[in-house]
């Protein structure tokens, strides 16, 4: 792999792993890294580095147990205080009803590894027998009237258990644009309920009208999310998405957006900087390497992950930068080591440099 990234400074993981070796091989770690394993030592963590708030989506954890209590877990180890948090973990902590679709795409066989440059395959949805059908039915009726009925002084015992453990979470992923207007209403009230700023969705046109009235209602923002539409659709802009209302903002997932159209994500970022909320940042290669557009461990990249950070940094701007952890974790680590790596690796760019 042809390693051409315009980083400033053109920060690898050898360095980083480089560097760490010799802190440790003279004893002489600064403060500011040994504060990456403080809350290990019983304090709340605290990933916010250097000015930058340095967080993670809980997907990022999606291959360990599940769990609001799990999640607060993982944050502590990894030395996260700011997360995107999917809405799944945190509705099951209130009492929702688990959906029978879940149970019947666990007995099927996962769809194959994507290639190099593809995103990954969806599982694709099965046909489902009568008794299935009913089962779903009866499930869209249940949860629904679980939403519409909430009880949210459950909802009060989220945030209390995230705000003792000195976490936040600044979006909470319901992606509910599909629902019934009850239901998004109950989106962006408890996810306002628990503290943070937005309610996000994947990036469209209707989506994004459905919304907009009910972020403006609470006072939040409807939180769009891209993946490669900047390369596969056609003169694609964030332009008409922002008329529609000031409530929109954007989740700029900067990695896809380097990926699939090699441009660095930076220019996006100063250009709509007023309207980004937050970003995804992960590594990737580009279009043009073999192999394309495909996540890789930090650092083994072309991402500019460094420049990315440093600008925010650099201009003060109050953008959440959320960890999203997609490449393939080898055998011998877990995801909450290699997100507390990532941590670590954002910390010696904008703390230990």
């Amino acid at each position: 792999m042809n390693n051409n990234s315009k980083s400033p400074k053109n920060f690898s993981r050898r360095t980083f792993i480089g560097a760490g070796a010799a802190a440790a091989a003279i004893s002489l770690v600064p403060a500011s890294f040994a504060m990456a394993n403080s809350s290990e030592k019983g304090s709340n963590p605290d990933s916010k580095l250097g000015g930058v708030h340095i967080g993670a989506i809980t997907y990022s954890w999606r291959s360990m147990p599940g769990g609001l209590e799990n999640i607060v877990k993982y944050c502590q180890e990894c030395n996260i205080s700011s997360i995107e948090l999917m809405s799944g973990d945190l509705e099951t902590y209130l009492g929702a009803p688990e959906n029978p679709m879940m149970a019947i795409f666990r007995s099927m066989p996962p769809p194959p590894p994507p290639k190099p440059g593809e995103a990954p395959q969806r599982m694709r949805r099965p046909e489902l027998t009568e008794d299935q059908k009913a089962t779903v039915a009866k499930y869209n009726d249940d949860i629904k009237a679980f939403r519409v009925n909430v009880d949210m002084k459950k909802v009060a015992a989220a945030k209390k258990m995230l705000d003792d453990a000195g976490i936040k979470a600044h979006i909470v992923k319901f992606s509910p644009s599909r629902w019934s207007d009850e239901e998004i209403d109950y989106a962006f009230k408890v996810a306002k309920a628990m503290g943070a700023k937005g309610v996000s969705e994947e990036i469209g046109e209707e989506a994004a009208k459905k919304l907009a009235p009910f972020a403006e209602k609470y006072d939040m923002y409807a939180v769009l999310h891209q993946h490669m539409q900047f390369a596969e659709v056609e003169g694609f802009s964030y332009d008409p998405y922002i008329a529609i209302s000031p409530a929109i903002r954007f989740n700029f997932d900067s990695g896809h957006y380097f990926g699939s159209t090699g441009k660095n994500p930076c220019e996006m970022i100063r250009k709509y900087h007023d309207r980004i909320f937050s970003i995804h940042i992960k590594d990737k290669t580009g279009p043009g390497t073999d192999p394309a557009n495909t996540n890789q461990v930090w650092g083994q990249g072309q991402m500019p992950l460094e420049e990315v950070l440093l600008l925010i940094q650099k201009e003060k701007w109050p953008i959440y930068c959320d960890i999203e952890l997609e490449y393939d974790v080898k055998p011998w680590s877990n995801a909450v080591k290699e997100v507390k790596t990532c941590v670590n690796y954002a910390r010696q760019i904008l703390v230990c440099q």
